[in-house]
């Protein structure tokens, strides 16, 4: 009996990381979709958008085998707009990725984050998801009035943060506030579009 229960609530433990990470959409499927569109700010079109902007990208990256080498690029997709974030071994690598995603159909803007050296470890890559996910925990903390947490897109590199979404300029200070103290968080990188008050 005690065995189940503890089995039970590592997978309750597992699934909750995995939707924190950012990958829930993959364990339960179109639910999460259309519960993420109920609550974004983005059109149903510009979500789904940036979707196929997402996959596009993931396609470049996946069919080219010198960054597969010699790279771990990440890719993040909001209303149109990608942020590359990870490490790469030469930014003549990172920059004919950057300008090939740039020519994907609708993409505004390309945001090069990335970090010439050497690649993460295993190690420096669960530290940034945990991250991820206890930024993702600290959003709930902020108190204002229509405020939803799930409408900020975070990431994590090496210890800095960067947030996107669709916020009023009272939402991203109070964002980035709770943000900056975070435990682990080095730095804080907003790249936010503002929406009236």
């Amino acid at each position: 009996m005690k065995s189940n229960i503890l089995i039970t609530r590592g997978l309750v433990v597992g699934l909750l990381a995995l939707i924190l990470s950012g990958c829930g959409a993959v364990v339960v499927g179109g639910a999460v979709t259309g519960v993420a569109v109920a609550h974004d700010r983005r059109t149903t079109g510009t979500f789904v958008e940036d979707q196929e902007i997402f996959l596009r990208a993931i396609t470049i990256r996946n069919r080219d085998a010198e960054l597969k080498q010699k790279t771990n690029i990440n890719v993040d997709v909001f209303n149109m707009q990608i942020l590359l974030t990870g490490q790469a071994e030469n930014m003549e690598i990172v920059e004919r990725y950057r300008q090939q995603v740039a020519q994907i159909a609708r993409v505004r803007t390309v945001f090069n984050e990335v970090t010439i050296g050497a690649e993460s470890t295993w190690g420096e890559a669960t530290a940034d998801a945990y991250l991820t996910s206890k930024v993702k925990v600290a959003l709930f903390n902020v108190k204002l009035k229509g405020f939803d947490p799930t409408r900020v897109k975070v990431s994590s590199s090496l210890g800095s943060v960067y947030l996107m979404g669709l916020l009023t300029p009272t939402e991203a200070d109070a964002v980035t506030e709770e943000v900056r103290f975070v435990s682990g968080v080095k730095r804080v990188i907003k790249l936010f579009e503002y929406i009236d008050e």
